[in-house]
């Protein structure tokens, strides 16, 4: 059986969609979801094969949510706007389902996925995924966050920066293209993280001090790309840390 999960922020798209899942034998809906956010709750405690997901999403978009996963699971994307169908294929979606869309379109998709699951795991050798691990902090310099449905490890200074969106947060990290999307609350990240080199600048906003490239009136630039505002409850913190470190007049 392939395990999928079916995201649409409409109901009634989502509730058709689940019922083609129902008509297809070797497909198991493991939960229906209507956002990516609540997607991203699922999958930190399912195992997930496959999702069939909406582009079209406030918050978090279908596309965006999936380049976001650093191991994403197989991919059918359903919207109603054909411009997306090319980029659907640059992420390797499996196929690409055009609303309004009927059974027989679903079955041609439905049997592309599970082409492709079967290709997959002849190749990986494997015949179930494992099961998501609890996060862990040990003691070194690391942590482990489950992000997608993975638990990773990373270092606590390759940490770039650390943006709060809503119920998680997108953590950026030195050398990586992408962020790590978890759901934790900024909160518990700010306690996680050692004092004396990160700082929260900005209710949205904890900052690896340094990763800092430059600060220029109300914003921290940490690169050239990215300028990071500087908010008012937590300017005279950031100030002082930067009168301590100043050498000059």
């Amino acid at each position: 059986m392939i395990r999928v999960l079916a995201i649409d922020d409409e109901p009634l798209a989502l509730k058709q969609l689940a019922a083609y899942i129902g008509k297809i034998p070797y497909l198991e809906l493991v939960d229906t979801c209507q956002s990516a956010l609540d997607a991203l709750k699922v999958m930190e405690e399912e195992v997930v094969d496959a999702i069939f997901v909406d582009i079209n999403m406030p918050d978090l978009n279908g596309m965006d949510f999936v380049k976001s996963l650093l191991v994403p699971p197989l991919v059918v994307f359903t919207t109603a706007y054909s411009e997306y169908a090319v980029e659907g294929f640059r992420v390797d979606a499996v196929d690409y389902l055009l609303k309004p869309f009927g059974l027989q379109d679903f079955q041609r998709a439905a049997q592309r996925l599970k082409d492709r699951f079967e290709a997959t795991r002849a190749l990986d050798g494997q015949t179930q995924p494992s099961a998501p691990q609890p996060a862990v902090a040990p003691a070194d310099d690391s942590m482990f966050l489950k992000t997608d449905y993975k638990t990773v490890r990373i270092s606590v200074k390759d940490i770039r920066y650390v943006e709060g969106m809503s119920e998680y947060l997108k953590i950026y990290l030195e050398g990586q293209p992408k962020p790590l999307i978890v759901l934790l609350s900024m909160k518990k990240m700010e306690e996680r993280l050692p004092q004396d080199s990160f700082m929260r600048i900005h209710r949205s906003y904890i900052i690896n001090l340094s990763k800092i490239r430059e600060v220029n009136k109300n914003r921290v630039i940490m690169d050239e790309d990215t300028y990071l505002p500087i908010g008012d409850l937590y300017k005279e913190t950031f100030q002082n840390y930067l009168s301590s470190k100043f050498l000059g007049k």
